[in-house]
């Protein structure tokens, strides 16, 4: 394992693989840098001098200016660099070529639907109207869960805060989010359980979610029965019968989609993971699979890398008012768009939005972006596809769910328990995580400073995922973990 990588040749600094301690020499290109001070394992140092006001370049790119001189060997982090982002801006369409070679596809063991759409897990999901009916919901599951059968795997319920109270999109967004957990082909059953008398009530929620399987979907309101507890037991009995049904059939990869997103990222995601995840995207897409990129704040800096790779010119204006739309967004609640990275990531080495924000798309590989999605729309485009949604981890892996993502990967440098309402799959920056949290990590991407081939590790995260998608469960499935969060964004009445 080398000490240091320097990713691209035209960077000004080098990212430590391991602690670097003062004194110690590496040699860059022939040329000898000494440590002056203590660079952390993840973190930059630089390896010529960097005027004040000067680019500091990572990837290739600019990732902020220099605040003061910056020497040969120092720590180059967030006390010696700022970022060189503005407000809004206008983009030129500079078109790219690009393209993934095609392979042929490969199969899975899935469910499929009456309606053709594919389900990766055979559960039954309850989905409430409106908080107040959480503990209902979840009272619900558990109960239910004794009397799973047949091929269902689980019984969930997945309680939120909202439904009521809410006014004009953000009300709107809660709804369509819902209506899209209601058709999610994951779900062979689902439980619409309402209170009465809110305004997302099922009689609305019903013109979101429109043709629907009444042997799939069955509607409850608490309010309009005298014992919900045993109206709801056998509904859900109906469903579990139903969808016990369904057995696992081979199905090809093009009916695969799968979210990508990361979260406590460190200075080895836009080493390791993200650029794992963008191969993987390369492979699914080859055998005319979907992939789905989100988490559009931690586009801002690189987000002209997309745009050029967008597939038309059509394509390209949506993207930039994808972009733009949200940094609006930032201006019209009074928060600074450039707000990131967290405390987590500059800890872990990350020093500005730019520098997070060319680690995170990298995710989304070399593909041409065929699709551009606003938040709640479900993917209709095969290819890779953006996705508005903000960078909260919760947030966004529920808005993929939402979006059609059977998986979601979702990369970490720091680990994370979470789940999405669907097999989210944790893949590790670095080993050491990887070691520590074996009850969070699924897939070590770390191997990859540690000599691992890049192409083999890509395919060999292609199979496990076929093993997720085919009934292989994931950490926090394992640990019984299930969440969703939808996007709040207007008042609450």
């Amino acid at each position: 394992m080398k000490d240091y990588i320097r990713i691209h040749e035209n960077d000004n600094v080098i990212v430590a693989l391991k602690e670097l301690a003062p004194g110690e020499k590496v040699l860059v290109e022939g040329a000898e840098v000494t440590a002056a001070e203590t660079v952390p394992a993840g973190h930059k140092m630089a390896i010529r001098d960097i005027a004040e006001g000067e680019a500091v370049m990572k990837y290739g790119f600019r990732i902020g200016y220099a605040k003061e001189p910056i020497h040969a060997g120092q720590w180059v982090h967030v006390h010696n660099v700022k970022t060189a982002l503005g407000d809004l801006l206008t983009y030129t369409y500079e078109p790219v070529k690009a393209e993934v070679k095609k392979t042929e596809e490969r199969t899975f063991q899935g469910f499929v639907r009456p309606d053709g759409s594919v389900g990766v897990r055979n559960e039954i999901w309850i989905i409430p109207t409106v908080g107040c009916v959480n503990n209902i919901a979840t009272a619900m599951a558990r109960r239910a869960n004794e009397k799973v059968r047949g091929s269902v795997d689980e019984v969930i319920a997945f309680p939120h805060p909202y439904g009521c109270s809410q006014m004009g999109d953000d009300q709107e967004h809660t709804r369509t989010i819902l209506a899209d957990l209601v058709k999610h082909p994951n779900a062979g059953g689902v439980l619409v359980l309402g209170l009465g008398c809110e305004n997302s009530n099922i009689g609305e929620l019903k013109k979101y979610i429109g043709d629907y399987d009444e042997n799939r979907v069955k509607f409850l309101v608490c309010q309009e029965c005298e014992d919900e507890m045993a109206e709801g037991e056998k509904l859900l009995d109906e469903l579990i019968s139903y969808a016990g049904s369904f057995k696992r059939e081979a199905v090809g990869t093009s009916k695969l989609i799968v979210g990508m997103k990361c979260g406590g990222s460190d200075g080895f995601s836009g080493i390791t993971a993200n650029p794992l995840v963008g191969k993987f995207s390369d492979l699914l897409i080859g055998t005319g699979g979907t992939t789905i990129l989100t988490e559009v704040p931690e586009m801002f800096g690189a987000e002209t890398l997309l745009m050029n790779r967008c597939e038309n010119e059509e394509l390209f204006e949506q993207t930039v008012k994808l972009i733009n739309d949200f940094k609006q967004y930032f201006k019209d609640n009074h928060q600074t768009i450039y707000e990131n990275p967290s405390p987590g990531n500059k800890k872990g080495g990350i020093s500005t939005l730019e520098d997070k924000s060319l680690g995170c798309t990298q995710k989304s590989g070399s593909a041409a972006v065929r699709g551009v999605l606003s938040y709640g729309e479900r993917v209709h485009t095969p290819g890779l596809n953006l996705l508005s949604a903000p960078g909260n981890d919760l947030v966004a892996a529920t808005a993929l769910a939402a979006s059609g993502a059977q998986i979601v990967l979702f990369t970490t440098g720091r680990g994370t328990p979470f789940a999405s309402p669907v097999p989210t799959v944790k893949i590790s920056s670095n080993s050491a995580i990887a070691a520590k949290k074996k009850n969070w990590i699924d897939f070590n991407a770390g191997v990859l400073v540690e000599d691992a081939e890049p192409d083999g590790t890509a395919q060999q995260l292609f199979d496990y995922v076929i093993e997720v998608a085919s009934g292989k469960k994931v950490c926090s499935e394992e640990a019984g973990f299930h969440d969703m969060a939808i996007f709040k964004q207007g008042v609450t009445l």
